[in-house]
C-alpha cells in the first residue's frame, strides 16, 4: 500500500494523543478526590488543554508549512514524552496537572494541524480523503477507549487516603509516545508539494489565515466545529464525574463505563465511512443530531433518584450508565465529515492554514463546553448540566444548513 508507513504513523500519533487529551475527564475526577479541588476549579483543566491548543494553532497554523509537517509532529511527540515522565517524578500536584495539559495542548496543536494537512499529501481524491479522515478519527476514539481502561487500572477506589499510584500511568504513556516518535522518524514523507513561497514575509502567511476565515463557507464551518466540540467535550469530560457522583458508581468503574462513549463514537465513525458514501451528508448529520437530542431526553430522567447501592461490576450499574454514552454513536459522523468537506474544497496549499483554524475553534468549543458544564454541574447537578447539551445540538443543525448552502456555491 502506497505511503503505508506515514499513514500508520498518523494513526499511532492520534492514538497516543487521544489517550492524553481525553484523560481530562478522569483527571478532573482524580483532582477532586486527591487534591480536594472543587468542581468549578477542576473544570479549568479543560481550559489549560484547549486554550493552549487554540493559542498555538492560531500562532503556528500559518507557519506550519515553513516548519514542516514531519518536523512539527516529532517536536510534539518529544514534548509529551518529557512531560509524561515529569508528572510522576514530580510527585503530582494540581499545578503540575495544569502544566501537563498545557504542554499536551501545545503538542496536539502541532499534531492535529500536521495530520490533517498530511492527509492531503497521501491521498489522491476526495473519497479517499474522506475515508482516511474517518478512519483516523475513529482510531482516535479507539485511543480514548483504551485510555479509560489504562487509567482505571491505576486508580484506587479508596476514598480515605491520598493515593499517588495513579500517576504511574504516565510512565506507560511516555513509553507509547516515545515509540510513536521512533516510528515517525523512520517513516518517509514527501512534502515537496507544500514548499513555502520563497522570500514571502512571514506576516503574509499570518494574514492569509484571516483572509481564509473571512470566507462565508469557512466561517460557517468554524462555527459548526465550535458547537460540535462544545457538545462532545462537555459530555466526555464530565461523564466519569456524572457516573461517580450522580449514578453512585465507584471511581474506577466510573472511568471504565465512560469508555462506552468512546467505543460508541469509534463505531459510529467507522460505520460513517460507509454510510456517507451512499447518502447525502446533510441528511445523515441532521438525523444524527435530532436522534442525539432524543437520547438526551430519554436517558437523563433515568439518572434521577438513583439509590446508593453496592455497585461493584458493570452488571450492577443503573440503566442510565449504559444508555446515555450511546450518544457517541449519533454524534460520531459529524466532526470528520465537516472537516473532510472543507479541506476537499480548498487547494492543498491552504490545508495547513485551514487545519489551524479548525483546531483553534475546536479547542475554544471544548474548553467552553467543559467550563459551562462544570459550573452547571456544581450549581444545579449533573442532570441539568447534561440537559444543557440540547441548545448547542439544535444550534449545530442550523449551522450545518448554512454550511451546506455555501458549500454548494
Amino acid at each position: 500500500m502506497k505511503n503505508w508507513q506515514i499513514k500508520l504513523s498518523l494513526f499511532i500519533n492520534y492514538f497516543v494523543f487521544a489517550i492524553l487529551l481525553n484523560s481530562v475527564g478522569t483527571v478532573i475526577l482524580q483532582v477532586q478526590r486527591q487534591y480536594g479541588v472543587s468542581q468549578s476549579a477542576a473544570s479549568i483543566l479543560e481550559g489549560f488543554k484547549d486554550l493552549s491548543i487554540a493559542f498555538f494553532s492560531f500562532l503556528l497554523g500559518a507557519y506550519l508549512v515553513r516548519i514542516g509537517y514531519k518536523r512539527a509532529m516529532l517536536l510534539a511527540l518529544a514534548a509529551v514524552t518529557a512531560i509524561c515522565l515529569a508528572m510522576p517524578l514530580s510527585g503530582g500536584s494540581f499545578w503540575m496537572t495544569k502544566l501537563l495539559f498545557a504542554v499536551t495542548g501545545f503538542s496536539f496543536a502541532l499534531i492535529k494541524m500536521s495530520v490533517y494537512a498530511t492527509i492531503g499529501l497521501v491521498t489522491t481524491d476526495s473519497k479517499e480523503h474522506a475515508g482516511l479522515m474517518n478512519f483516523i478519527e475513529s482510531f482516535f476514539m479507539v485511543g480514548i477507549l483504551t485510555g479509560y481502561f489504562i487509567f482505571a487500572a491505576f486508580v484506587s477506589n479508596d476514598e480515605t487516603v491520598q493515593n499517588a499510584q495513579w500517576l504511574n500511568v504516565y510512565y506507560v504513556l511516555a513509553v507509547l509516545s516515545g515509540l510513536a516518535f521512533v516510528l515517525l522518524w523512520s517513516a518517509p514523507l514527501d512534502e515537496s508539494a507544500i514548499t513555502p513561497v520563497e522570500n514571502r514575509p512571514l506576516i503574509e502567511d499570518f494574514t492569509a489565515m484571516f483572509r481564509l476565515a473571512a470566507r462565508p463557507l469557512v466561517l460557517t464551518f468554524v462555527f459548526s466545529a465550535f458547537l460540535y466540540v462544545l457538545i462532545e467535550q462537555s459530555i466526555m469530560s464530565w461523564l466519569p464525574t456524572f457516573n461517580n457522583q450522580i449514578l453512585k458508581l465507584p471511581a474506577a468503574l466510573s472511568i471504565q463505563m465512560a469508555s462506552i462513549l468512546a467505543g460508541s463514537t469509534a463505531l459510529g465513525r467507522f460505520l460513517a465511512g460507509f454510510v456517507m458514501q451512499r447518502f447525502n451528508w446533510l441528511t445523515v448529520l441532521s438525523v444524527c443530531l435530532v436522534s442525539a437530542a432524543g437520547l438526551v431526553l430519554l436517558a437523563i430522567p433515568l439518572a434521577q433518584n438513583v439509590l446508593s447501592t453496592n455497585v461493584q461490576t458493570w452488571a450492577d450499574a443503573p440503566l442510565a450508565a449504559w444508555i446515555f454514552p450511546l450518544i457517541g454513536l449519533l454524534l460520531a459522523p459529524i466532526y470528520p465529515a465537516i472537516n473532510s468537506l472543507i479541506l476537499s474544497k480548498l487547494p492543498i496549499q491552504e490545508h495547513a492554514t485551514m487545519a489551524g483554524l479548525s483546531v483553534v475553534f475546536s479547542a475554544l468549543g471544548g474548553t467552553t463546553g467543559s467550563i459551562i458544564t462544570g459550573k452547571l454541574f456544581e450549581k444545579f447537578g449533573g442532570q441539568v448540566a447534561f440537559y444543557g447539551s440540547l441548545a448547542p445540538i439544535f444550534g449545530l443543525i442550523i449551522c450545518l444548513f448554512f454550511f451546506n448552502r455555501f458549500s454548494q456555491k
